[in-house]
């Protein structure tokens, strides 16, 4: 049997989440109280991560920043990660 080839760099990536959602209107926008895939688009010290890692696009990074620092402000989100007591 021949074995396939594949590249010496395998994409280990995570899959890439959709955010951005199509009002009836025909808007698009980023829900800031979905607080479950909001959690998911910030690193463990709670920083937003970039558009490479999520894999939107510069419009949809822009709305997914902004539902974060709205849910941050109204404290449904952490400004900062999980630390631990030592």
């Amino acid at each position: 049997m021949a074995q396939k080839s594949r590249s010496r760099f395998v994409n280990f990536s995570r899959p890439k989440i959709r955010l951005a959602k199509v009002s009836s209107l025909g808007k698009v926008y980023v829900d800031y109280k979905d607080i479950e895939t909001l959690k998911r688009m910030l690193s463990i010290n709670g920083k937003i991560q970039s558009r490479s890692r999520t894999g939107a696009a510069a419009f949809e990074q822009r709305l997914i920043a902004s539902a974060i620092k709205r849910a941050r402000f109204l404290g449904m989100l952490p400004y900062v990660g999980a630390t631990n007591p030592s």
